[in-house]
Parts: structure tokens; sequence; C-alpha cells
């Protein structure tokens, strides 16, 4: 549904607004554009190419942008969203992003190399010798110096 300079003109809406209104529809053209792009593959074709938390990811992305888009519906119905059960739905959603957020950055996370990690503390400390501690338990021997 775009709006032609006609129909902007013609509409009585404070000027003001104007700008938003713009931005609020070439918004919906982006949004849209993605969501055309999503229906034209298969959930069931997409979903064999992605790791298991990556479909999680994808999932939850898809029912938070759902429950947005009803959360604006409800607005420009004049519901307080606020007040709808959507809201609750949406901090559930939330929830669920966040553990998911925690696993993969656990995943990310380095992991010890507890055999690497081993061998570089042995090596890196100082081990004497047979031939250090000869030198090192007598007493270093320097020139005498005559007292005048």
């Amino acid at each position: 549904m775009k709006m032609s300079e006609d129909d902007i003109n013609t509409e009585e809406y404070p000027t003001e607004i104007h700008d938003y209104l713009a931005a609020f529809e070439k918004s919906l053209a982006s949004v849209d554009e993605m969501l055309k792009t999503m229906m034209s593959v298969s959930r069931n074709e997409l979903l064999q190419k992605l790791e298991p938390l990556e479909q999680a990811k994808m999932d939850l992305v898809s029912v938070y942008t759902l429950n947005s888009m009803f959360w604006v519906y409800l607005a420009t119905q004049g519901i307080n969203p606020k007040e709808h059960p959507v809201k609750k739905e949406l901090e559930r959603i939330r929830t669920y992003m966040n553990k998911v957020k925690e696993i993969a950055d656990k995943k990310k996370a380095s992991k010890l190399d507890k055999g690497a990690a081993s061998r570089f503390v042995r090596n890196a400390l100082w081990e004497p010798n047979a031939e250090n501690e000869n030198t090192s338990k007598t007493p270093a021997k320097g020139k005498k110096r005559k007292m005048d």
C-alpha cells in the first residue's frame, strides 16, 4: 500500500506527522520484503540447513516478531498493549532468547586444554639440575682486596 503524493495532500492529518508516516511506510515496506523472503523458502527446508541452536534462534525471532506486530496492531486499534496478555508473551519470549544467548556464549567460550596448560607451566618453572646445584651451594669466589 504505497501512498502517492496526491493521497498525502488530500489526507486530513497534521502536517507535523508527515515525516513519521513516511518513515513508518518505509519500515512497513522493509518488513513486507523480509516476510516475502522468509516465505519463499519452506520452513522445513530452512531448518534442515541450520544447527539446533540456530533453529531455536530463528523460531524465537519469528515468534517475537509476530507478537511485536500484534502489539503494534493493538496500539493502532486504541487498545493499550501493556494491559494485554501479549505483553507477558513478549516477556516470556525474551526470557527464552536470553537463555539461548547464554548457551551460545558458553559454546563460544574458550576451553582449557589441561594437557597443554600443564606442559606450559612445567616448562615455565625453573628446575635445578645437578650442575646448578653444585654451583649454588658453594659460595662465589671473588678477588680479595688488601686493606691498606
